[in-house]
């Protein structure tokens, strides 16, 4: 594997200053062709990263369900130019924000319903609870108030339905905001296949894939070998972060959000990535079909979403249902093919698929900030560079 040793010197090098580990492996054709391991998983205990050390998802989760809600939807279940409403009642008569040309701010209702693919594309105007716009505001207000009628355990149907009363950022399907979509995505797997998005998950995609260290709860010994969370400060210093990153993988636990809060491996995520680099099929098991995958990895955002989605970290790529896909290759400064696909995750996991070579692309670590354009964008130009099409 002598053409894969630039990249193992730059994964080294990241862990001399922050993360304190990392993992990464490439697959072509369904096999391996590189398998690294790099620093330290905790340091304070002196384990080192490896093939069971189990990453935080967080937004890489969004790949894993908009996958698993295509499969219902080629199998007929519902159709992306459908009203959300038709299966997620409570968002049909919602409200959008409109700001006054003397600044203030009122609601009204929308012209146009929510559709399907408006979740898939986060297309919805559902921001996540962070900022202060009124949406924002009013999202975080109700999820704090959920949180105190249940005692904190409340089901993502729960959540669901205590956020659609929030007026929306923008007419639906008019601009792009990363934010709650893809939890209505899950939602509408609930309420499709009648089953709980980790049953499904699992029945669908972790069993026939065998990828038996992937999930929302702790089992087994996951919880021995989820990697630290750390924090790094301007200077490098890294220490253990502060805060709670584990509450919806706890037994107790009810919540199956779709925008985050799966755990895997990084074997067990090459697994899921290699199955759409080759189609929607690893060995001998079929789990989506390859049109699908390519409706998927096409870009579904006009020029004005475009100009919301585009900063120097997502340049060159549009988005698609639930994933950036690359639509020029000069734009990004990408070696990678045009068409490949994938995400990435708060605590710096990133993925990288593309069916016309089919290879598949994980990258692993736990760190906040996740200086993600520094680390994610030279494993790309590396791993790009050192296989064979």
């Amino acid at each position: 594997m002598a053409q894969f040793d630039h990249l193992s010197a730059l994964l080294q090098s990241f862990t001399e200053k922050g993360p304190t580990g990392c993992a990464c492996m490439i697959a072509q054709d369904g096999k391996v062709v590189y398998e690294g391991y790099f620093g330290q998983a905790d340091r304070e205990k002196g384990v080192d990263v490896g093939p069971d050390t189990v990453f935080r998802l967080y937004s890489m989760t969004k790949v894993i369900v908009c996958t698993a809600a295509m499969i219902l939807f080629e199998r007929g279940q519902f159709l992306l130019n459908e009203p959300l409403h038709l299966y997620l009642p409570e968002f049909k008569d919602v409200k959008k924000m409109i700001t006054d040309p003397n600044g203030q701010v009122h609601t009204e209702p929308v012209q146009q319903p929510i559709l399907v693919r408006h979740a898939f594309g986060m297309m919805t105007g559902h921001p996540y609870p962070f900022g202060d716009s009124l949406p924002a505001r009013e999202i975080a207000r109700l999820q704090e108030e959920l949180r105190e009628k249940s005692g904190g355990r409340y089901t993502l149907r729960d959540e669901i339905r205590a956020i659609a009363s929030a007026p929306l950022m923008f007419e639906p399907g008019t601009r792009w905001l990363y934010g709650y979509g893809h939890d209505l995505v899950a939602g509408l797997i609930e309420a499709v296949s009648g089953k709980s998005v980790g049953e499904f998950l699992q029945e669908e995609i972790f069993g026939p894939l065998g990828m038996n260290d992937t999930g929302y709860r702790y089992k087994g010994d996951i919880q021995q070998r989820m990697a630290v969370m750390y924090e790094r400060d301007d200077e490098g210093s890294l220490r253990p972060a502060s805060g709670d990153f584990d509450r919806v993988h706890r037994e107790d636990s009810l919540l199956e959000p779709g925008g985050m809060g799966l755990y895997s491996t990084t074997r067990d995520y090459l697994r899921f990535a290699s199955m759409l680099a080759g189609g929607g099929i690893l060995d001998g098991v079929r789990i989506i079909g390859r049109h699908t995958i390519d409706l998927m990895r096409t870009n579904h955002l006009n020029e004005e979403q475009m100009s919301d989605f585009t900063y120097s970290y997502s340049a060159g790529y549009g988005y698609g249902l639930g994933v950036r896909t690359l639509i020029d290759r000069a734009a990004g400064g990408s070696n990678s093919p045009l068409g490949e696909f994938g995400w990435t995750g708060m605590a710096g996991t990133w993925t990288s698929i593309s069916p016309e070579t089919n290879t598949a692309i994980v990258y692993m670590h736990q760190m906040l900030p996740n200086m993600e354009e520094h680390h994610h964008l030279r494993v790309r130009a590396a791993a790009y560079g050192a296989v064979q099409s």
